[in-house]
């Protein structure tokens, strides 16, 4: 069963000055460009814990949080609560608001069948996020997770918090304004607890820390001469959002090929399973746009886009077997599969070697453009539903089936791990 217990956050206090020059993307989306920017910002800023540019950076991390913490500048909330987290955004000449909550969810390896992934992982960010735990018995950033509510009883509830001032408010680098309340009756934490029973979750973004948090469990369980199912190491602290939130937001991750281009022979044959016209490169989104409910792509090389939408659904089975429909439905799957695959006759593709990934269709067309790229193809975005189907069969998606937008800031709360943390 889903267990969500309030906590005890750690937040910045007002001796670390102005939120906006705290709060960072996270560890993972951080080049070098914006880490020096970061630690321009402020003495305090966030990206000092979670990727220090200093050489012995899990030591460093742990001092500074030590020492912030004496400072003042860190404090811990005297009264545990979950955390409402609103991040409204504008995209495509759109405004959303995601909404969500930060909570401690208590962890369960996946084949306990409670939270489920949606893609494959790789072992050196798990190494890099596991020493950083070992070394500051912190989580410093969230993880994030999806979860049903058709009735929109949370949604409601944080609607209603979120007409009271928030706690913090600021915008990012990226220009989301991020929000947070604080629900601290227990009342209302059984609301949002209650539609937990009888689910399964799903993690929509940060795979590797979520395994890097149980394997840490395990190791924590290991070394205590006595611990039970309260102890803070038990749980992560994670952002939860339903699918049902008008502002989940997923971008399409467009596929770039830097060896191959689209033959005259592979085009003859695409026409067999795809409806084709040659299209005007500055309409890709649109058209793409208009046939959302269709399995539609376009591919763009040498100065000409060409469209495409699947005749016959059904004709995936010749490529694809031993999966689920739901998972054959994916237009991620077909691309791969039965364009690249099946059809371009390419083997496996390897990241930054064979193909490169691209969120932005003016960059894909850029790069192609300049020579970077052969052909880049163009796809709509995997849908929060699909994501919670394929994982709910066990399956994982192709690698850069989703981009959830925006990632969730860091440097809002923190989860102290240390020894006698309890969550009740």
């Amino acid at each position: 069963m889903v267990d969500i217990r309030p906590f005890k956050a750690i937040r910045y206090t007002s001796k670390a000055g102005d939120i906006e020059k705290l709060i960072v993307q996270p560890y993972d989306k951080i080049d070098s460009e914006m880490q020096e920017k970061y630690y321009s910002q402020s003495e305090y800023n966030y990206c000092k814990l979670t990727l220090p540019i200093e050489e012995n950076r899990y030591e460093i991390s742990r001092q500074r949080l030590e020492n912030w913490l004496e400072e003042e500048i860190l404090a811990k909330d005297e009264i545990p609560g979950i955390y409402v987290y609103y991040q409204e955004f504008e995209l495509f000449g759109k405004k959303y608001i995601r909404k969500g909550f930060i909570g401690a969810l208590r962890l369960h390896p996946f084949e306990e069948d409670i939270v489920l992934p949606h893609e494959k992982t790789h072992k050196g960010p798990k190494i890099d996020r596991l020493n950083m735990l070992k070394t500051t018995r912190h989580t410093l950033e969230t993880g994030f997770i999806l979860y049903s509510d058709p009735e929109k009883k949370t949604i409601e509830l944080f609607d209603e918090v979120a007409e009271t001032p928030p706690l913090i408010e600021g915008k990012d680098d990226l220009g989301v304004i991020n929000r947070l309340w604080k629900i601290a009756d227990t009342e209302k934490i059984r609301i949002v607890q209650q539609v937990f029973e009888n689910q399964q979750l799903v993690i929509a973004d940060g795979h590797h820390r979520y395994e890097t948090a149980v394997t840490y469990r395990n190791m924590r369980r290991e070394q205590a001469e006595q611990w039970d199912d309260n102890d803070a190491f038990n749980f992560r602290m994670t952002y939860l959002v339903p699918v049902e939130d008008e502002g989940l937001v997923i971008l399409a991750t467009h596929r770039c090929l830097v060896k191959v281009n689209v033959t005259e022979k592979n085009m003859n044959e695409f026409r067999q399973f795809f409806d084709m016209d040659e299209m005007i490169p500055s309409s890709i989104s649109r058209f793409l746009e208009e046939n959302s409910n269709k399995h539609a792509f376009v591919f763009y090389q040498n100065d000409k886009a060409y469209s495409m939408i699947m005749k016959n659904p059904a004709d995936i089975n010749r490529f694809v077997q031993d999966v689920s429909d739901e998972f054959k439905d994916l237009d991620v799957v077909i691309l791969r599969d039965m364009i690249f695959h099946g059809i371009m006759g390419l083997g496996d593709l390897h990241i930054d070697d064979d193909i490169f990934y691209e969120r932005w269709e003016k960059d894909a067309i850029e790069k192609v453009d300049q020579g970077k790229y052969k052909v880049a193809f163009f796809l709509n975005p995997t849908k929060a539903s699909q994501v919670l189907k394929v994982a709910k069969n066990h399956e994982r998606m192709p690698q850069k089936s989703t981009d959830f937008y925006p990632k969730m800031i860091s440097g809002l709360t923190m989860l102290s791990l240390e020894e006698g943390e309890k969550l009740l």
